[in-house]
C-alpha cells in the first residue's frame, strides 16, 4: 500500500491511462478522485475500484474551464479532508496537422486542454501543497513534448510546453516539499484517438515516418506503474524531470 492515507486527483480518467493510474492508485490506499469530462464513465471506473475494496468518486470536469478546475480540487479536498497527488493526464490529439495548415480554433483547443488545464489545475494545488508541505504533480506528456514531429504542430507545441511547465514547477517548488515529474509515454494502447476524425494526410505521413522503429505499443497499466513509482516516497529524489516510457522507441 505505497499510497496508504494519500489522497488524489486524475484527470481524464474514465478511460486509458487516466483509468489505469486510478485503479492502481486506489489499490494501493490512495482515495482517488476520477475527473472526467464523461461522468458516467468516470463512474463506472469509481465502481470498479469500490468493488475492489478501495475509496473513489466520479467527477465531470472540463480541464479547459476554470471553474470545473476549481470545483475539482475543492471538491477533493472537501470530500477527502486534503491533496497529496496531482495527475494531469487529460489530453486531446491534433488530427496531425502541419502549420501551414493550421487553423487558431484548433491550435487553441489543443493548448486549451494539453497545455493551460495543467497549468490551472497546479495552480489551484499550489497553495494546498504549500500549505503543509508536500505535494507530488505528475505531468501525462508525451514522446511528442521530447521530438519534433510525433504528431501535429498544435499537439507538438502543446507537450513541448507541458515539459517546460514541469521543470519549471519542480525546480522552483523543490524547497517546499513539492515534486513535479512528467512522464513521456510513446504509443499506447488508449482510446485518444477519438480525438482525431479527419487526420491530414501529408501531417500523417511526416508524423509515422519513424513509426516502423517502434518496437511496441504499450498498455495503459505499464504507465500507471511509473506513475505509481513517481507518487510515491520511493521516488523521493527524484524531481523536475521527464521519465520516457516508450519501450525504447527515442533511443533509435
Amino acid at each position: 500500500m505505497r499510497l496508504a492515507g494519500k489522497v488524489a486527483v486524475v484527470t481524464g480518467a474514465a478511460s486509458g491511462m487516466g483509468k489505469a493510474i486510478a485503479e492502481l492508485f486506489a489499490a494501493e490506499g490512495a482515495k482517488v478522485v476520477v475527473s472526467d469530462l464523461r461522468v458516467e464513465a468516470a463512474q463506472t471506473v469509481v465502481t470498479g475500484i469500490e468493488s475492489k475494496g478501495g475509496t473513489a468518486i466520479a467527477l465531470a470536469a472540463n480541464v479547459a474551464v476554470e471553474a470545473d478546475v476549481q470545483q475539482m480540487i475543492d471538491t477533493a479536498v472537501e470530500k477527502f479532508g486534503k491533496l497529496d497527488i496531482l495527475v494531469n493526464n487529460a489530453g486531446i490529439m491534433d488530427n496531425f496537422v502541419p502549420a501551414a495548415e493550421l487553423t487558431d480554433e484548433l491550435w487553441e483547443r489543443v493548448i486549451a486542454i494539453n497545455t493551460t488545464g495543467p497549468m490551472r489545475t497546479i495552480r489551484k494545488a499550489l497553495p494546498l501543497f504549500l500549505e503543509q508541505e508536500s505535494g507530488v504533480i505528475i505531468n501525462i506528456a508525451s514522446v511528442g513534448g521530447l521530438y519534433g514531429s510525433r504528431a501535429g504542430a498544435a499537439y507538438t507545441a502543446s507537450k513541448h510546453a507541458v515539459v517546460g511547465l514541469t521543470k519549471n514547477v519542480g525546480f522552483q517548488y523543490a524547497n517546499k516539499g513539492i515534486r513535479c515529474n512528467a512522464i513521456a509515454p510513446g504509443g499506447v494502447n488508449t482510446n485518444i484517438g477519438t480525438t482525431m476524425n479527419a487526420p491530414n494526410p501529408f501531417g500523417m505521413e511526416r508524423a509515422m515516418a519513424g513509426a516502423a522503429m517502434n518496437p511496441r505499443s504499450g498498455e495503459p497499466e505499464e504507465i500507471a506503474k511509473v506513475a505509481l513509482f513517481l507518487a510515491s516516497d520511493e521516488a523521493g529524489f527524484v524531481n523536475g524531470t521527464v521519465v520516457t516510457a516508450d519501450a525504447g522507441w527515442t533511443a533509435y
